[in-house]
């Protein structure tokens, strides 16, 4: 054979097993990719092990958005983040790993070696994603060995269901881990939230990372320690007990925060606690409040709807564009139909009490009768009280008194909210506060009130006879600001309220 012919066909076979060979190296790589890593043959698996997938091999059999740069980006910076967990042990490349956050997600991991990462989606997308969603992940219970939230907590509206779901497929006994990103828990009041969300899982660390569009995010990262159901409420609704609220810390932080008590008698009491509420810090302009499972909030003493539920509440709380449900508790049965055409409003039509009785209710007739002006209202019906054991006090009578229901509120209140929920309750009460806010104390119920409005009633000066207190109630304002004092110390952000 001619010698340059010889060389040339060398050359030819030559460069026919470096195709057959390449073509054969990535047969093996998706095959493993699309059997999710359970390759059964492992000479398969190590030919592919410790090397990076280029962008190329990545889109094959891929939607079209997994080949763009943005995508490519994405999983080069989930992989910068994931890649100090592989160092630190909690992952492997035997590790069964779910994504809540998107498929770059899965990828990242896998190019890092956890070949078996999958990311959950709304709808399959192989071999990356799996269909499911936040009430119900696809994976069995104590399945999952590490599990990357991301911002995914962020960006859902069922941030409870999407939490306990996550406890719920993770290994328990120290196991399974957690790692979530999150523009908020800056604060000890919205990480104490989040941490309520998971009650089985344990704060292991926390640190500060920049986010893609250079804002600051907080990755934290989660042990789940014993296998302990995480579809219940949290079991703090009964364990709080004589004003000793568990884990009170970071409420005490944010009261820190709050305004002031007026601590001297204000001289016009009708002038200077309107011109208070001007003053008052709330509690979402103080901290994050989304990691809740449910916003409350509780109109004590409500009247009618346009009293304070439509006038203030809707119109000027900050409620973080949180939806609330809306309790109003109401025994003046002349203000019961006004709630019967309003939306999203559930009605109690009965006095809040320390306990279960029928009770004498009494309607206060206002200037016209008594002469005292600071007993009525403004929209034309005398306020109404729960009326003492011993009937009238100090000549001070009613026009109209009711036998009505009474209804225990400490005891309702621990059946019906947790500490998972954010609860906003106002508390106007014609001075049976005194008897309610002990009683709460007293059984832990008010460690579940993350902001009290209270409007608290003594012996003020009345407004028209200068030099002269009202008998109607025979409280101090001493014992008023006892009463508040008592609460902040108990980890409750009250306000005094007008």
């Amino acid at each position: 054979m001619n010698p340059a012919r010889r060389v040339t066909f060398t050359r030819a076979v030559l460069l026919l097993g470096v195709v057959a060979l390449g073509l054969w190296l990535l047969s093996v790589e998706f095959a493993v990719v699309g059997a999710g890593g359970s390759a059964a043959d492992p000479a398969a698996r190590a030919a592919v092990a410790g090397r990076r997938r280029t962008h190329a091999q990545a889109a094959a059999r891929s939607p079209d958005a997994w080949r763009t740069r943005e995508w490519r980006r994405e999983v080069d910076r989930h992989a910068a983040v994931l890649r100090r967990h592989l160092a630190d042990g909690m992952l492997a490349a035997s590790s069964v790993a779910v994504c809540l956050g998107g498929a770059q997600e899965a990828m990242a991991l896998r190019e890092l070696g956890v070949v078996g990462a999958v990311a959950v989606a709304r709808k399959r997308s192989p071999p990356l994603a799996v269909a499911g969603n936040g009430r119900r992940l696809p994976f069995p219970d104590s399945s999952v060995d590490f599990v990357f939230a991301g911002r995914a907590l962020d960006n859902t509206k069922r941030q409870a269901d999407l939490a306990s779901e996550a406890a719920r497929i993770m290994k328990p006994d120290g196991h399974g881990h957690l790692v979530v990103l999150t523009s908020g828990a800056s604060d000890a009041y919205s990480l104490r939230s989040l941490q309520a969300l998971l009650p089985s899982l344990r704060l292991l660390r926390s640190r500060v990372i920049n986010g893609a569009d250079g804002s600051t995010l907080r990755e934290l990262v989660f042990r789940k320690h014993a296998d302990v159901s995480t579809t219940s409420r949290s079991s703090s609704n009964g364990n709080n007990s004589a004003g000793n609220c568990t884990n009170r810390d970071h409420k005490l932080e944010i009261i820190d925060l709050a305004e002031p008590l007026i601590q001297e008698e204000p001289a016009k009491p009708w002038i200077t606690l309107k011109r208070n509420i001007k003053n008052i810090r709330y509690l979402p302009a103080l901290a994050d409040i989304g990691f809740k499972r449910r916003y409350v909030y509780i109109d004590i003493g409500a009247r009618n709807y346009g009293s304070s539920i439509g006038s203030w509440f809707r119109k000027q709380y900050p409620k973080q564009n949180h939806t609330f449900e809306v309790f109003a508790i109401e025994a003046d049965p002349a203000f019961h139909t006004d709630y019967a055409r309003r939306k999203g409003v559930t009605l109690l039509p009965y006095a809040a009490w320390v306990r279960n009785e029928t009770l004498s209710f009494e309607i206060n007739d206002g200037p016209g009768k008594t002469g005292h002006s600071d007993v009525r209202k403004p929209n034309g019906r005398g306020m109404g009280r729960i009326r003492p054991a011993a009937g009238a006090m100090n000549g001070v009578s009613s026009g109209e008194v009711r036998r009505i229901p009474a209804f225990d509120l400490a005891e309702w209140l621990k059946r019906t909210v947790s500490e998972q929920d954010y609860v906003v309750m106002k508390m106007d009460v014609e001075g049976t506060e005194f008897d309610l806010i002990p009683r709460m104390i007293g059984t832990g119920a008010i460690c579940l009130v993350d902001e009290l409005f209270l409007e608290c009633h003594y012996n003020r000066w009345q407004r028209c006879c200068p030099g002269e207190r009202s008998p109607k109630y025979s409280n101090t304002y001493g014992e008023c600001l006892d009463l508040f004092t008592s609460l902040r110390n108990s980890g409750v952000l009250v306000h005094q309220w007008w």
